[in-house]
């Protein structure tokens, strides 16, 4: 992991005085009254229910995560929130397929005298299954190294300028030149996007190669997509939507090695040009033969949707998003002897600050101009799949949709005296923010481990690719010992609970911390609602021209 260094503190000083020096947020009396109705004690209650045994992990499609569903529903009507689901109800069905790999795939690879490169199923590549086609198979199909995969002209870097990949499996590995921003570098590793950009250069398939010796992750478990009312596949992270993509694997550095090797390229040599933003792409001089079949298992799952009508004649029919994801990994092998991997920060937390923020908004007797809309979303560990569907196909008008506040892990496990607002600097709103941290007295700081690409890892960024600005806030580095080393902390605390079973209720929390930032969001999606003005993509933003139909 990546610490803070000098320049990275003086960057989050020069990021909070611009916070402070925002004209000052005036909160309603009553809204200050029903923002101290926040209490830690019901963040508490919510999340000890949420992350009990009883709902064994809430794995999307189980009897556990429909317990969860109900609890949430049953607290939406407590608070007198409106259903905002289908056929008005509170819930939004999400059709849900897992494709496992029959036994018996092949992937035979060969250089340019036909020998057979040495490589084993597990330790050197894994085969995917596709979720469109029942069988797939490329035979003799040329290989063509496309360094990370990134095709963006815009940003002055293509792997794809001059690479004809037409028939071709296109070999590429993680990551993205050092010149991009950190948000950018994210979003330009978001798998589904590089799986458009190589079929879309017309490519037939591809592999994913790491950077690393360890054996590829199995899918012995299946891969997860998203069907549509059609009944056909929508939302994929593995292959390519529509495309009658054949083939999809991953392979060890090992592997990757040798494919570069019968072209007699040096690895560290094209490793180094395309970190420095000179795409190394090049046709290699191998083949694939492979041939593979998938099997289905088709369940549904549900997002949970409700809302608040503003007061506004006209934006009321406008919409401001607070989300959270409601599921987490059900039960796994054990660890120190547990397997119920009960979620409780990942992502009851999560849930819980949304059912709270909904509560703050039940007190107001006037409700603010533009309707609120809260969205539980199923799916999140299976790849962001509930946001997908929610985002390409939402109970309300998508175009009416203003803005996304997403919640997933806020990590409540210290004092809550700075925040990372992912996201939010792409468009204006990181002006509310600014100003909610000013009233709150929360520094607002840059990213302490942009490495971890988690503005394209949580649900807001389902929202962004349909076009829609959204933030995730997350903890800052602030400690009150005043170190301002609170990523290391939570680095270490990561390490043993995070999608593990001792994430539970009986583990670290700080529920003052989540009193605070609930008012935080709160503060942020307020100001959002109250304002004229909808939210737009800063003028030129990479997300915007990409996304939300700049030009």
């Amino acid at each position: 992991m990546r610490l803070f260094c000098p320049l990275s503190l003086l960057g989050n000083l020069l990021f909070g005085l611009t916070a402070q020096a925002q004209a000052p947020l005036t909160v309603p009396k009553p809204v200050t009254a029903a923002l101290e109705q926040v209490k830690p004690a019901d963040i508490k209650a919510h999340i000890a229910y949420l992350a009990d045994d009883r709902l064994q992990g809430r794995k999307a499609g189980t009897p556990g995560y429909q317990m969860a569903v109900d609890y949430v529903t049953q607290q939406l009507k407590i608070l007198g929130v409106q259903p905002a689901g289908e056929g008005g109800t509170y819930i939004q069905k999400v059709r849900l397929r897992r494709a496992f790999l029959k036994p018996g795939a092949t992937f035979q690879v060969r250089d340019a005298q036909g020998t057979a490169l040495p490589l084993a199923a597990g330790p050197d590549y894994v085969l995917y299954p596709s979720p469109e086609l029942p069988a797939t198979s490329v035979k003799d199909a040329p290989v063509a190294f496309a360094g990370f995969g990134i095709s963006a002209p815009e940003l002055g870097y293509d792997d794809y300028a001059g690479l004809d990949v037409k028939g071709k499996v296109v070999m590429i590995v993680r990551g993205s030149p050092r010149t991009f921003a950190s948000t950018v570098a994210s979003a330009s590793q978001d798998l589904a996007g590089l799986l458009k950009a190589a079929i879309n250069h017309g490519a037939v398939g591809l592999i994913l190669a790491s950077t690393h010796a360890t054996p590829p992750a199995s899918v012995k478990a299946g891969t997860n997509s998203v069907l549509g009312a059609n009944g056909k596949v929508a939302v994929s992270r593995t292959f390519a939507v529509g495309s009658q993509q054949q083939f999809y694997a991953s392979v060890n550095s090992a592997a990757l090695q040798r494919f570069l090797q019968t072209s007699a390229l040096d690895t560290t040599a094209v490793f180094a040009s395309i970190r420095a933003g000179k795409p190394a792409s090049a046709v290699l001089k191998t083949t694939i033969t492979a041939r593979t079949e998938s099997t289905y298992q088709d369940f549904e799952s549900y997002n949970v949707v409700g809302k608040f009508t503003g007061s506004d004649a006209k934006l009321r029919d406008e919409y401001v998003v607070h989300s959270a994801h409601l599921d987490h990994l059900g039960i796994t092998a054990p660890v120190k002897g547990d397997s119920i991997n009960n979620g409780a920060h990942d992502n009851a937390s999560g849930v819980s600050c949304v059912l709270e923020i909904a509560k703050v908004y039940s007190k107001l007797k006037e409700k603010p101009k533009r309707s609120m809309l809260f969205v539980f979303m199923t799916g999140e560990e299976l790849g962001l799949l509930g946001s997908s569907a929610f985002a390409a196909n939402p109970t309300v008008p998508k175009a009416k949709i203003v803005a996304d506040i997403n919640m997933d892990m806020p990590t409540l496990i210290a004092p809550l005296l700075s925040v990372v607002a992912l996201g939010a600097p792409h468009s204006t709103l990181i002006e509310p923010v600014k100003k909610a941290c000013a009233y709150m007295a929360i520094d607002l700081e840059n990213d302490p481990e942009p490495e971890q690409n988690r503005f394209i890892r949580s649900d807001q960024y389902s929202f962004v690719t349909a076009g829609i600005p959204a933030l995730h806030i997350k903890y800052g580095n602030k400690t009150a010992d005043g170190k301002n080393n609170l990523s290391e902390d939570v680095q270490k605390w990561r390490a043993v609970t995070y999608h593990k079973p001792q994430d539970d209720i009986n583990g670290r929390f700080d529920f003052e911390a989540g009193r605070k930032y609930v008012q935080l969001c709160f503060l942020i999606g307020y100001q959002v609602a109250q304002d004229a003005a909808r939210p737009t993509w800063n003028k030129g933003d990479f997300f915007g021209v990409r996304y939300g139909g700049q030009q």
